[in-house]
C-alpha cells in the first residue's frame, strides 16, 4: 500500500506525530480503509529517511487508538476493530463542512428552505455510490 506522508522540518509536532497525524487522516477520510496493509516499519523509515525507532513509534501508538493492528510476520494493517470511532470523527468532519455551508449560504442571503431543496437536488443527482 503507497501511502503518502510528507514531513515537515518546519512543523512544530515531533516527526513521529506528523506520521501519526497523516496515517490518522488517512483512516478517518476512508483513503485507508479496514485490511488495508502499512508499509513495514523498516521500509516507511527507509521511505521517509527517519529512524525506524520514530516509525515504531508512531505505528505503536496508531496500534493504542486501536487504528491499525499488527500481525507478526505480516506487517500492520487498518484496524477493522474501531469502526464507531471512525465514524463519529468522520460525522464530526461532515459536521464542520456543513457548518461551512451553512454560513456560506447564510452570507448569499439564502432561507433555510432553499438551502435544503438545494442539497436534495445535489443528493438526488449524485450517482458515485
Amino acid at each position: 500500500m503507497n501511502i503518502n506522508i510528507i514531513l515537515s522540518n518546519a512543523s512544530s509536532d515531533p516527526i513521529y506525530i506528523q506520521i501519526i497525524n497523516q496515517i490518522r487522516r488517512s483512516i478517518l477520510s476512508g483513503e485507508l480503509r479496514a485490511g488495508d496493509s502499512l508499509p513495514s516499519i523498516r521500509q516507511l523509515a527507509k521511505d521517509l529517511q527517519v529512524s525506524v525507532i520514530t516509525t515504531k513509534r508512531a505505528y505503536e501508538e496508531l496500534e493504542k487508538e486501536e487504528l491499525i493492528d499488527s500481525v507478526v510476520g505480516k506487517g500492520c494493517f487498518v484496524s477493522g476493530a474501531n469502526k464507531d470511532f471512525i465514524r463519529e470523527q468522520r460525522m464530526k468532519r461532515l459536521e464542520e463542512k456543513m457548518m461551512e455551508i451553512i454560513r456560506e449560504s447564510k452570507e448569499l442571503n439564502m432561507s433555510q428552505h432553499d438551502l435544503i431543496d438545494h442539497l436534495t437536488l445535489l443528493f438526488e443527482e449524485d450517482h458515485t455510490l
